[in-house]
This record gives structure tokens, C-alpha cells and sequence, in this order.
């Protein structure tokens, strides 16, 4: 059975765990399959302009390491974000609607393609479906049946219930959009360490989203790394990341201990928690 942060077990909650044990985070691969077609039927109702894939990509790497990344669309309808999608890095597959019913058989080349990467890919552990197509709900239960993890990702009115309830997680629009417009609190921090503060608490943030008990420092800085692989603290005039956890403590930031055992620091939450 699925559990949910908050609400009844038919909540369309942001995250809903699955029992089972899944690798590590830094162990975790991705494979990212966006149905668009399905997506952009919901951008009216979330009133929030043309969908941001980049967005949804950096909020999928709390999620681990992003190896396949696909886009299927009628992308002649969709001229205004095909750019962001090549900029993204994403593989598009062109699924011209029928000329006669303005249907796409998106739906069934997905599927095919996901199922055939099940098979070919042993490696990837997780799949991550951005669509809110309730027909897509068998092929995340036969995922699910070949051992591999299923995030949804869609908007919260117009995803099908079907298909979020057959998730292991599901992944609100509307909710990533909320989080990227919410600076990050960094006390009393000056402007010269506001951006290494900003990576820190963000990479805190996302490794809290995911119910990490145990906050190690190294940890945070893998995490910060996956997003930006070019991290480096010594560019921000730190000689190790220990010194930008100490800095964020005593700016009011971060609440710091030691391990006894290793000597290595555990982030035990925010100070203004």
C-alpha cells in the first residue's frame, strides 16, 4: 500500500511512497518520458503559460541521475517549445495526429519504447512519465510488475486519478512552479555567499523531499553536484565544503552536529525551523 504525506489515500498528494527498497539516491537512473500532447492540455487550467521542461528536469534530478530523456509530440503544433526542448537535451519523436479523428498514437509508441527500454536497460531503475493520460496507467503497472520505480508528473486538475493512483509517486506542475518562486531563506548571509548558500539549502531542501533521515555533509555536495556538475567551493573562496557548512551556521542558516564515529557534519535542519 502507498503512503502519503498528508491527506486520505485517494489525496492527490505530491509523493507517495512505495514500500519497497529502491538504490540510493546518487545510485538512482532515470529514464524521463514526456508525453506533451497530454501536458499541454493542461496548461490552461494551471494558468501558468507554456510548460517548462527544464523546470520539471531539475526538480527530477532530487530523483537521482537523468540518463534517457524523451519528448513525444505532433511537434509541428508545437513550435513555441520545441526550442526548450532541444535545449534541454531531450530526444523528440514526432507523432503527427490523424488527419481525420485529431488523435496521436503517442500513447502506443511510449508505451513500446518504455517497455523495450525496460527490457534493454537493466541499469535504468526508474521511470519518469510526465503525462496526465489515465490510458498510460497500464504500462506503470507493468513497470511496476518488472521492478522498476514509476514517478507521474502532471498537472494537478487535469492528470487522471487512474494514472496517479497506479504510481509509486506522482509529481504536481503546479506545485515544482510554487517551489522554484520561493527564495531560499538564508539569514544573514552578504551577497558574496548568497549564491553557495542558495545551492546548499536548495540541495537541503530537495534531499529532505526525498525523507533522508540522516544529512551528512558529502551528501549535500553530491547533491548540489548533480545539478551542477562545475561545483566547486573553492570558487566561492572556501578551502572545503565543511567551511560553507560552518558559514551557514553561524549566518543563521543551518543547524550543524559532528558524527562521533566519522568527525563528518550532519545538517540537523534550518535555524529558523
Amino acid at each position: 500500500m502507498k503512503t502519503a504525506v498528508s491527506g486520505g489515500p485517494r489525496d492527490k498528494t505530491d509523493v507517495a511512497a512505495r514500500p519497497q527498497a529502491r538504490p540510493s539516491l546518487e545510485d538512482r537512473r532515470l529514464a524521463v518520458i514526456c508525453d506533451l500532447e497530454s501536458i499541454a492540455l493542461g496548461e490552461p487550467e494551471t494558468g501558468t503559460g507554456h510548460f517548462d521542461i527544464g523546470l520539471v528536469l531539475e526538480r527530477l534530478l532530487d530523483k537521482g541521475k537523468i540518463i534517457i530523456k524523451r519528448a513525444y509530440a505532433d511537434w509541428e503544433g508545437h513550435r513555441e517549445v520545441k526550442g526548450s526542448f532541444h535545449q534541454a537535451g531531450m530526444e523528440l519523436f514526432d507523432i503527427p495526429r490523424r488527419q481525420h479523428s485529431g488523435t496521436s498514437e503517442a500513447d502506443i509508441k511510449i508505451a513500446v519504447d518504455a517497455m523495450e527500454l525496460c527490457f534493454s536497460k537493466q541499469h535504468l531503475d526508474t521511470f519518469v512519465l510526465i503525462s496526465g493520460d489515465g490510458d498510460l496507467a497500464p504500462l506503470v503497472a507493468k513497470l511496476r510488475a518488472n521492478n522498476k520505480h514509476v514517478i507521474g508528473v502532471g498537472s494537478r486538475d487535469s492528470s487522471s486519478q487512474v494514472l496517479i493512483d497506479n504510481c509509486d509517486e506522482f509529481l504536481f506542475y503546479e506545485d515544482m512552479l510554487r517551489q522554484a518562486q520561493e527564495p531560499p531563506q538564508l539569514g544573514e548571509a552578504n551577497e558574496d555567499r548568497a549564491e553557495v548558500f542558495t545551492l546548499m539549502v536548495e540541495a537541503i531542501e530537495a534531499l529532505m523531499r526525498e525523507n533522508d533521515q540522516i544529512l551528512w555533509g558529502s551528501v549535500i555536495k553530491q547533491t548540489i553536484q548533480r545539478q551542477h556538475p562545475s561545483f566547486k567551493e573553492s570558487r566561492y573562496g572556501f578551502s572545503s565544503f565543511s567551511k560553507v557548512l560552518e558559514e551557514a551556521e553561524e549566518n543563521g542558516i543551518i543547524k550543524l552536529k559532528k558524527d562521533q564515529r566519522s568527525g563528518s557534519y550532519v545538517v540537523t535542519g534550518f535555524a529558523r525551523g
